[in-house]
């Protein structure tokens, strides 16, 4: 991996970490173009760049994370699925981060749900977060155990998890970026113990890499995050519905008709 490389993968991290697209998907693509997918430090950056996204939740919304001890709580509540099932599936998530036919295929039938998902739950009763309550969280934490799947999209599987909740969009979206903190930081951290366990070193070129990485996407989710907010709240998910539906069918196309999605 160069410098270029990093960039421009640090740039789709920060679109599309909050986008119900899936980030780790649309980075597992972009690498499988560059020819660098397989490269065991490439995997680790992808999942270590989703820390500098997830930092701008913690400058964007400062205040929340010091407004009470049952925010917190809340937070480890719904953390705990991902993180029981996270350890006992991490091989085979292993292998599915390799997948570009996996992307193809759970962008695209998510994209059908997202276009139906404002129609099926149309009628909140939640408004704030304060109103959330710990059997809620512990659903939605279930929900964002889907996204293990690479392609589903972490953000838009608790969001849409929220929502069933009958979260207000607005809601489910703030609470899905919360739920982000704890949930990244404990899969960059077991990214990076798998990472030494297997014999793997960084290098001082490839702290470099992550740093940048880390830069990059931080100020490109600083402006996302904001943008998309304020669109969901007025337009819903059926653009984002359809564009998966666009890309999954272009790359499964793509597959089947013998293209590696590589470039050597």
């Amino acid at each position: 991996m160069n410098y270029f490389e990093a960039v421009i993968l640090a740039i789709i991290e920060g679109l599309t970490e909050f986008l119900p697209v899936s980030s780790t998907g649309h980075m597992i693509i972009a690498s499988s173009f560059m020819g660098i997918a397989t490269e065991p430090f490439v995997k680790l950056f992808t999942i270590a760049i989703q820390l500098g996204a997830i930092l701008s939740v913690l400058v964007l919304y400062f205040k929340r994370f010091f407004k009470s001890v049952n925010f917190y709580l809340k937070l480890i509540v719904a953390f705990i699925p991902a993180a029981v099932f996270g350890l006992l599936l991490s091989k085979k998530i292993d292998e599915l981060l390799e997948s570009p036919l996996a992307v193809g295929i759970s962008l695209f039938v998510g994209g059908i749900i997202l276009l139906f998902v404002d129609k099926w739950f149309n009628k909140p009763t939640i408004h704030e977060e304060e109103n959330v309550s710990y059997l809620t969280a512990l659903k939605i934490g279930f929900f964002q155990c889907i996204a293990m799947i690479p392609g589903v999209s972490r953000s838009g599987a608790t969001i849409v998890g929220g929502m069933s909740q009958k979260l207000s969009r607005k809601v489910a979206a703030e609470f899905s970026f919360f739920l982000a903190v704890p949930t990244m930081f404990a899969a960059t951290a077991k990214k990076l113990y798998d990472f030494y366990k297997e014999g793997h070193t960084i290098t001082s070129e490839q702290t470099n890499l992550l740093i940048i990485g880390n830069v990059v996407a931080f100020i490109v989710a600083l402006l996302a995050i904001k943008s998309f907010i304020g669109y969901l709240n007025k337009n819903g998910f059926r653009i984002f519905g359809w564009y998966r539906i666009i890309v999954g069918l272009a790359i499964i196309i793509l597959l089947l008709t013998g293209h590696k999605l590589q470039i050597i």
